[in-house]
């Protein structure tokens, strides 16, 4: 049975549809098409029924999907073993942060394709929430403070960031002294998060309020310097403006407690090598990087 065949059908069965699943293994749709026919011709059963929305699984499809999967990971692992040493082959698919990943993580994945030249690497810069398992991801690149979840995260590297305001907006409104004060200040944010700040060992967390959000770090700095609010923003996003005065810091009594950056992967019991490799990489590069910075992602 041939396994490209096999990871199409777990592709198709996890995307939803033959067109996103395409995207996800960088073929064409007839290819992917083929693949199925091929498959579903070998074991002469339907394993996918065609919808004006995609395609969903049959019963006897969502039956072998779970033994397909199991065979096409553990063909995975066999190339690895059998690999020389420090050669990856395959394809990564990861997801970056727009901020700072184009600017930090970029010239890192590149450097691991240099190093690696049998290897593709997809990657997709978003702000937004990426579900690894159900988009298909092999792992993510997040910054910040991490969420509770069932995905497995390794810290790679410090992330420092601060509070601050454009001095027009000190001006107006004057500059909070204390985490109570801050409630009552204008936030802009990315969501509903909420911010934390530390009052020497112990941890204070407010829900903030504000009228502007956004999904991207640079938007939110854009923001700040409108003289819009208070934001918490990355280090390596507001260096230069404060150092030109455009920002000014606030509750600096009050720092944010230190960040991560970290490499997100579904569970599982084994990395897969280049998963190992892209940690490893990025530990070189961002752990002497004290400057590196992330938003809450």
């Amino acid at each position: 049975m041939d396994i490209e065949e096999l990871q199409t059908f777990v592709e198709v069965a996890d995307a939803g549809g033959v067109s996103p699943a395409a995207l996800r293994l960088g073929v064409s749709k007839s290819i992917v098409s083929r693949r199925l026919f091929r498959l579903e011709a070998e074991l002469g059963v339907q394993l996918l029924a065609r919808t004006t929305r995609g395609a969903a699984l049959t019963e006897a499809g969502a039956t072998f999907r779970d033994y397909a999967a199991r065979v096409c990971a553990e063909i995975d692992v066999a190339r690895e073993t059998i690999l020389p040493a420090g050669d990856l082959r395959g394809r990564l698919r990861i997801a970056v942060p727009v901020s700072f990943g184009p600017t930090h993580f970029a010239p890192i994945l590149a450097e691991m394709a240099r190093r690696h030249p049998k290897l593709q690497i997809h990657t997709c810069y978003s702000d937004r929430f990426v579900d690894l398992i159900t988009e298909g991801y092999d792992c993510a690149i997040r910054v910040g403070y991490l969420q509770d979840s069932n995905l497995i995260a390794r810290r790679v590297g410090p992330i420092h960031g601060k509070f601050v305001a454009s001095p027009d907006y000190i001006k107006a409104h004057g500059s909070p002294e204390t985490p109570e004060e801050l409630v009552a200040h204008e936030a802009l944010m990315q969501g509903t998060e909420a911010w934390q700040l530390m009052d020497g060992d112990k941890i204070i967390t407010i829900r903030p309020q504000g009228r502007f959000k956004a999904d991207n770090g640079t938007a939110l700095v854009a923001a700040a310097t409108a003289g819009l609010g208070i934001a918490y923003l990355p280090d390596g996003l507001t260096d230069e403006y404060v150092a030109s005065g455009a920002l000014v810091p606030v509750l600096t009594r009050y720092p944010p407690p230190p960040a991560g950056a970290y490499v997100i992967r579904p569970p599982g019991q084994h990395p897969a090598r280049k998963i190992r490799v892209l940690t490893e990489l990025l530990i070189e590069y961002c752990e002497p990087a004290p400057h590196l910075a992330g938003v809450d992602r």
